[in-house]
């Protein structure tokens, strides 16, 4: 049995001191992958899919079809397509109205509200818009609530912040036809 002294340790200690990566040596590394995790983990939840939530349910059945009812206040370039695109997912058809009047003379019909925010991207660093709320509601032809439900970004953890508008609209469309 050999045991190993200082002197056979030294050439081993001298190289890793030689490399500027030993964690050995100097705890800068380390700290470096510290950062990068905990960049990738926030990344990560900034990511995630977003829920619904304060969901309303009272349909009797899903609607093959509903009106859109433009809301020009809501300034999300890509708010209607994602909404359609939703709806369409789930087998019910859609048609965008321009004025109010002409949307509430259907059977069933969609308004929403949208706000967003501006932010820093976390891997890029560039200044852009998030969307970081969306209300819907579907009515009847006389105006009765039938389905509501929302998507609001969570201030602590901001899960979902930087996903794509139709990624957090489509639980909202879901939980607003079927319930859940």
């Amino acid at each position: 049995m050999r045991l190993f002294t200082l002197r056979h340790c030294l050439p081993g200690l001298a190289i890793c001191a030689l490399q500027s990566g030993c964690s050995i040596i100097t705890p800068i590394p380390l700290w470096e992958l510290t950062k990068a995790a905990g960049g990738l983990a926030s990344t990560s939840i900034w990511s995630s899919p977003p829920q619904a939530s304060n969901t309303l349910y009272k349909l009797n059945a899903q609607p093959s079809h509903v009106c859109i009812e433009f809301n020009p206040q809501t300034q999300v370039a890509d708010l209607v397509p994602a909404l359609q695109a939703e709806l369409q997912s789930h087998g019910i058809g859609s048609k965008v109205y321009d004025s109010p009047p002409a949307a509430r003379l259907c059977d069933i019909w969609l308004e929403y509200a949208a706000h967003f925010n501006w932010g820093v991207t976390p891997l890029t660093g560039e200044l852009r818009p998030y969307v970081n709320s969306v209300q819907l509601a579907l009515r009847s032809k006389n105006g009765e609530l039938l389905s509501s439900s929302q998507f609001l970004l969570d201030p602590y953890t901001n899960k979902g912040k930087w996903t794509d508008t139709r990624t957090k609209v489509g639980p909202v469309v879901t939980a607003l036809v079927t319930g859940f």
